[in-house]
């Protein structure tokens, strides 16, 4: 399988990578040619494919700093080098703050700021023993740069995962490449937790200027040139993949300038 990018058998490991927009990065590595590992705590039914290209799986809990290191210490062993992490795994329920015990918003910074940040320096660690370094890309969220009501806690930590990317770019470089995917509305498998029936999804996507709701294979492919050799001089970036963002809501308010 010949890659267009210049990924075919460059190993990636995807974390949260066996559902929602994780699985549909490793979907788009494995199309390139990569060999990909994904990870999370616990094995699914079935595993990302491209024709005989298949995931690897790998039960981790990213929050263990002891099992991240055995996890890239293992896949160094296993297949020689580690090219390419994404840092996927995260989320939150939703909440607001004045009604949330205060350990529910040290769980959700631990796994959406802390873990990646563990992940990352793991994967550093290994990719500055290799000769061609290697590439590390954080998925953030437009909940880090616009206000997240309900999903506060959340939003600050993926603004402080975005600061970080670019504090390491400084610390890793030239060796590691790091930079951070800001995603707008993704449709996932769990798309009705967040956005309600078909409707829902319907008016949500109406809400954004190219009139849909990403797909994780649109942040899969954004992965898939930042980690090529196409996009060698990006690190320290925060790139927004969010198909326009979401109009002002006093465009809508206002009584002026209608047609």
């Amino acid at each position: 399988m010949a890659s267009t990018l210049g990924l075919e058998n460059k190993v990636v490991l995807v974390t949260g990578g066996t559902k929602g927009i994780g699985r549909g990065i490793a979907q788009i590595f494995l199309q390139e040619g990569a060999r990909v590992v994904v990870c999370a705590r616990r094995e699914p039914d079935s595993l990302p494919a491209a024709g005989d290209n298949r995931a690897h799986f790998r039960a981790l809990d990213v929050r263990d700093a002891a099992a991240v290191d055995g996890l890239v210490a293992a896949i160094g062993a296993d297949f020689g080098s580690l090219d390419v992490l994404i840092n996927n795994a995260g989320g939150t329920p939703f909440g607001l703050v004045a009604d949330t015990e205060p350990r529910v918003f040290e769980k959700i910074l631990q796994l959406n700021l802390v873990a990646p940040l563990l992940v990352a320096r793991a994967a550093n660690a290994a990719m500055q023993q290799q000769k061609d370094g290697g590439v590390i890309i954080n998925i953030s969220s437009v909940s880090s740069v616009r206000p997240s009501p309900g999903t506060a806690v959340y939003g600050a930590a993926k603004a402080g995962l975005d600061n970080l990317t670019t504090s390491l770019a400084v610390e890793w470089a030239p060796k590691v490449r790091i930079n951070s995917i800001i995603a707008g509305l993704i449709k996932t498998e769990m798309h009705h937790l967040h956005y309600g029936d078909d409707a829902g999804v319907a008016a949500v996507a109406g809400t954004i200027p190219l009139q849909r709701m990403g797909l994780p294979e649109d942040i899969g492919r954004m992965c898939a040139v930042m980690a090529s050799n196409y996009n060698s001089y990006m690190s320290g970036a925060n790139v927004l993949v969010h198909g326009g963002g979401e109009a002002p809501a006093f465009l809508n308010a206002s009584t002026a300038n209608k047609t």
